[in-house]
This record gives C-alpha cells, sequence and structure tokens, in this order.
C-alpha cells in the first residue's frame, strides 16, 4: 500500500499528517522550493495567486491546524509571510518533510489495469521519473489557470500592459501610474486597496454585484459565525434576512458608493470580504467605474460612456479549474461541474482522491483535516466505499441542491457550508 500526495500547501500537508498518523506510506511531491503553496510565493518571488499584500481573510484560530495552532504572537488575520512560517513549522511538527520532495512536477497520473497509479514526475535535476502508488490524494489547489474574458474592441490599439492578478505582486510597482481593475471578487478588492496607496488613480471596473462582507460582524469573526451553533440553527432564507440587515446596519447599500447592487441574495454565490474597499472609495482612493466598453490608445471607454487613461489593466477575473495530469473529464466533467463523492472521492476512478476542493464560507481548514482524516481511513482499510453507481447517484443530488442555491457554475459545486459538511463527513 502506497500514496502519492500531489501539493504540500494547507491541504497537502494536513493529508500528509493524516497519512503518517495512520500508518500509511506516502509521498508528497511539490513543485515548489518549500512547503506552503501560495503562501510562500509572493515573498519567494514566484508566479502565483498570492501577492505581497496579502492576508489572511479567515481567523488565525480557524485557520490553523487543530492540533497545531498558530502562534499566540501572530495577528488575528495573519500576512501571507506568516503564514507560509507557519506551515513549514508544522511540517516540521508534523515530522511529514522527510516524505516530500520539493521541486517536483508532476506530468501525469494515470490509472492501470490492474486499478494502480502510475505518476510521472519531473525532479530539480530534470530527471522524468515513473513510479507505482496505490492511491493518489490530488491536493494540489485550484487556483491555477487564469480566466481572462474576451479582450474589449480596440485592444490592439492599447499602449497600457494588460495582465491577470496571477502577475501582480506589489502596488509599488504601479507608483505613479494610472491603473484599472477589473472585477469585485477577493483579489479585486485586496489589489485595488493596494494600489490605492501607490498609484496616480486606481479605478475599478465592475460588471455584476456582488456581496461584500465585513471579516467581522458585531465583533464576531465570519468563519466563527459560519460554526455557531445560533447560525447553523438558522434556515437559508432566516441567515439571508440576518446578514442584509446586519449589512445595512453596518455599510448601507453598496449602490451609495458607486457600486451596482447584487442581482441575486447573499449565499447564493461566492461572497467578497473585505475591511478596506468602501473605506478606499469613500476616500477617493478608488473610483468604481462600470465595465469596459473598448480600448482606444491610452484610454479606456467605460460603458457609461466615460473614458480614462490607463497604464495597465489588471483582470482578476478568477481561475478555471485545470489537473492537466489527471485523466480527461476528472474531476470536473462535461457540464463543467465538480463530481465527487462527498467532494473527496471520484467515483470513477477507484483510488483517487481531492482534498480541498471546496469552497466555504468560512475557514477551510476543518474541512481539510476531516477529508484528510476519511482519506486516511480509506488507505488503511477501516473505511469502506460504496459501488460507483450509488457515489455517482450522491453527486447528482448534491450538484442537483447546490445549483438551486448557487447556480451551475463552475465554481458552484465546489460550495459547501462548513457545519453541515463537517457533519457528514463524520458519519462516513
Amino acid at each position: 500500500m502506497s500514496v502519492c500526495v500531489i501539493g504540500a500547501g494547507l491541504s497537502g500537508l494536513a493529508a500528509a499528517l493524516a497519512l503518517e498518523a495512520a500508518g500509511v506510506d506516502f509521498v508528497c511531491l511539490e513543485k515548489s522550493g518549500d512547503v506552503g503553496g501560495i503562501w510562500r510565493r509572493p515573498e519567494a518571488g514566484e508566479r502565483g495567486p498570492g501577492y505581497l499584500s496579502l492576508h489572511l481573510n479567515t481567523t488565525k484560530g480557524l485557520t490553523g491546524y487543530a492540533d497545531y495552532p498558530m502562534p499566540a504572537s501572530y495577528p488575528v488575520y495573519p500576512r501571507h509571510s506568516q503564514v507560509a512560517s507557519y506551515l513549514r513549522a508544522f511540517a516540521e511538527w508534523a515530522g511529514v518533510l522527510e516524505h516530500i520532495e520539493l521541486e517536483t512536477s508532476v506530468e501525469s497520473v494515470t490509472q492501470e489495469a490492474d486499478g494502480s497509479w502510475t505518476v510521472v514526475a519531473v525532479d530539480a535535476r530534470g530527471t522524468r521519473g515513473v513510479r507505482s502508488f496505490s492511491h493518489v490524494v490530488v491536493a494540489s489547489g485550484h487556483n491555477t489557470e487564469p480566466s481572462l474574458p474576451a479582450l474589449p474592441p480596440g485592444s490592439d490599439t492599447f499602449t497600457g500592459t494588460i495582465l491577470h492578478a496571477l502577475d501582480y505582486r506589489d502596488g509599488s510597482d504601479y507608483a505613479g501610474r494610472h491603473v484599472v481593475v477589473v472585477g469585485l471578487g477577493a483579489s479585486a478588492v485586496d489589489i485595488a486597496a493596494d494600489l490605492s496607496r501607490y498609484a496616480a488613480t486606481t479605478l475599478l471596473s465592475v460588471r455584476r454585484g456582488l456581496h461584500i462582507l465585513p471579516k467581522q460582524l458585531f465583533g464576531i469573526p465570519l468563519d466563527e459565525v459560519a460554526e455557531a451553533p445560533w447560525w447553523t440553527s438558522m434556515s437559508l432564507a432566516e441567515q439571508r434576512r440576518f446578514i442584509e440587515q446586519a449589512l445595512l446596519v453596518a455599510r448601507g447599500r453598496l449602490s451609495d458608493y458607486g457600486l451596482p447592487e447584487p442581482d441575486h441574495p447573499v449565499f447564493a454565490s461566492a461572497v467578497t470580504i473585505s475591511d478596506e474597499i468602501l473605506t478606499r472609495i469613500r476616500h477617493g482612493g478608488v473610483v468604481p467605474k462600470p465595465a469596459i466598453a473598448s480600448l482606444d490608445g491610452d484610454r479606456v471607454v467605460f460603458t457609461d460612456g466615460s473614458s480614462a487613461r490607463a497604464d495597465a489593466i489588471v483582470h482578476c477575473t478568477g481561475y478555471r479549474m485545470a489537473f492537466p495530469f489527471l485523466p480527461s473529464g476528472c474531476p470536473v466533467g462535461e457540464r463543467g461541474s465538480v463530481q465527487l463523492y462527498k467532494r473527496v472521492v471520484a467515483p470513477d476512478h477507484a483510488g483517487l482522491y481531492f482534498v480541498g476542493l471546496v469552497r466555504p464560507h468560512g475557514s477551510i481548514t476543518r474541512l481539510v483535516e476531516a477529508q484528510s482524516r476519511w482519506i486516511a481511513r480509506i488507505v488503511a482499510g477501516e473505511a469502506a466505499l460504496p459501488e460507483p453507481e450509488v457515489m455517482r447517484k450522491e453527486v447528482a443530488t448534491y450538484l442537483s441542491g447546490i445549483a438551486g442555491q448557487y447556480g451551475q457554475a463552475e465554481g458552484a459545486s465546489i460550495q459547501v457550508n462548513v457545519a453541515p459538511y463537517l457533519l457528514e463527513l463524520q458519519e462516513v
């Protein structure tokens, strides 16, 4: 029995700890030069979804592993370098570093006729290795391939730089320049706020309104609210009423800030968490604008007919899930939804599991720990899976239920509610 874990970020390290505790033989392959995933890359100067101003949006208490808390000296919302240091310390504490092969990129993962898995990977020396495993755990994250919209008319004449958030590092790189940020998700509001301290002008181009929540409500961090019994006992309709009324009291309507009102109720799609963007708008550091209609030389023309000079356009338009090393159609099916039993198991690929391919309203750490413990029990023969047909039926039922709340976009299929999902994993 042998397991290959792909990725040594927060999810991969949780899987490594669970397998180590279960006495399972495993190796963890990490393409970067150290553990820590997206949290170490900004300081290391590596390309990735992180940037120098990146901080946690969830509290250190719930983002740290249950048996190895983050240091008491850390702030409630640590910066990326602190999280990276913590993850490195956790790997040492957990005794899993000897299982991790750094600077090793996985090229392909193929299931053989006997059910085993062949993993082809290239190490730091450029040597291609082929190994066989009984199980594979994918913990490489889902912020991989940048999603860029179709470029507007006139893009070929634009004299500035067009980039994706994946290539953004620090606001000081744009000192004195005129910048347009596209989007209203977590990266967009973080980057716009960061830029506004350095750029000559920072415009925030928003096509569709999203719900913006502060990191705390009534002094309680949102991830703690998500797990509180008084919250989980509410129906979805009651939760929505509670949050909408709280937001109205805390900051008024988004249209008061020049932002479009959301066209959907709260928790019908991912929410944006930020304590800063509305303040930066109110102080004039960030100026909201509608969608981009066209580009013309050094100017951006918006759909309301207004235009502005721009030296750079930063698209914070999300990522596509991509697992090029996996069998075609796994785990993202034909309809663009992730199809995993209990959000972990690939029904048609025995021995293939995923950790961290979920999107909660709150911290993900308790979820990946629970997923990892379940996988370790399966691998060790202490838990059994149902037949593939039963798993496929569960997936279809889950996706149908999720579609009713979040729609059918790719990202919607990985939304989970923290407390119910934790309970579900405890019962398998």
